[in-house]
């Protein structure tokens, strides 16, 4: 009897060493993603809370917290006519970078996808843009887009047009702005997508070849649709980067927080000009909540688009029935049925 206790008891029976090393199987793997938790949790979670609860204040920038003022904030950053303005100009902004970025992003994919001398020397030389200071991209484009004097001035003149007044214009600064963010990430999102291409396997090109299909016909019915998740992560993330848009259009002007007559302020630079120089960290914290919803309604609306289009392409065809020859019988007229 004794001897079957201590059977049943031994095995229950750890020692020290082993429970440590129990507990560190069970631990480990939480621990190892700890620091990306707290990290995010510090830097993410906490200032977006805080700022919600700013939001809900008269907050001077120096003065610091004043009386609670409830929704008055964001009522009025929602009539403010500057920030409609801010709006339309960030959604300008972002057509006029993302479609062209997007479209441009995947041709250079395609052609550093096919067979080309020194490939890994222009895989290269197109994440150049990408590593360059955001400063030396606008000391760059302020030369090319110079009123009187840039590049773009002298074809001008030398065709007898009226030069563009980049600076002062609507569209014309958006164009210029927009410019410069296509010359920045086009190469990287190029780069995303050149990884999706190469993952396609070689045998699916060579078959449609075999088949007669055009390297056209190939790009729009393969390339396209087997890359189509890499297409909707880099439209998102376009969104999300266009959105939030701030360094460029402040490099265009600095002297100014979206130009003289606000042509090209941005949401961000909205948000900016309240929390700094106007030094009301209440409006600025709902601009900043505000933003926070259209980037997560943008986001949304992206993903039911892209969910459709998933779910058009994999709706299966109907097959008609067909009766199998065994269960056609002759009727009374001579007639099968």
């Amino acid at each position: 009897m004794t001897t079957t206790l201590g059977a049943q008891r031994a095995p229950s029976t750890l020692t020290f060493r082993q429970k440590l090393s129990r507990l560190d199987y069970k631990a480990s793997p939480y621990l190892y993603i700890a620091p990306f938790f707290i990290l995010f949790a510090l830097i993410g979670v906490f200032p977006i809370v805080y700022t919600l609860n700013v939001s809900l204040y008269d907050w001077h920038l120096l003065k610091g917290q004043g009386d609670f003022v409830g929704f008055d904030n964001y009522v009025s950053v929602l009539t403010d006519p500057f920030f409609w303005n801010a709006f339309g100009n960030t959604v300008s902004i972002f057509l006029l970078s993302a479609i062209p970025q997007l479209v441009f992003a995947t041709v250079i994919a395609a052609v550093l996808d096919q067979t080309i001398r020194a490939r890994t020397f222009w895989r290269m030389s197109i994440l150049l843009p990408y590593i360059v200071a955001p400063v030396a991209v606008a000391v760059i484009f302020l030369q090319v887009f110079n009123q009187y004097h840039g590049p773009i001035a002298g074809l001008l003149e030398l065709f007898g047009l009226d030069p563009i007044r980049w600076s002062f214009d609507v569209f014309p600064s958006h164009v210029a702005i927009a410019s410069m963010v296509n010359w920045r990430w086009t190469g990287y999102n190029a780069l995303i997508l050149l990884a999706a291409m190469q993952s396609i396997p070689r045998d699916v090109y060579e078959s449609a070849a075999l088949d007669g299909a055009t390297k056209a016909r190939r790009f729009w019915s393969i390339t396209i649709p087997m890359i189509r998740p890499t297409l909707i992560f880099v439209v998102i993330t376009s969104t999300i980067g266009g959105l939030q848009i701030f360094t460029e259009p402040k490099l265009f002007d600095g002297r100014t927080n979206g130009g003289g007559n606000r042509q090209f302020q941005t949401i961000v630079l909205y948000l900016y000009e309240l929390a700094f120089p106007r030094r009301d960290f209440g409006r600025a914290s709902a601009t900043a909540w505000i933003l926070f919803v259209i980037i997560i309604l943008a986001g949304l609306i992206n993903f039911a688009i892209s969910r459709a289009i998933r779910t058009n392409d994999v709706r299966p065809t109907r097959i008609p029935r067909v009766r199998p020859a065994a269960l056609i019988t002759p009727t009374k007229n001579g007639r099968r049925s």
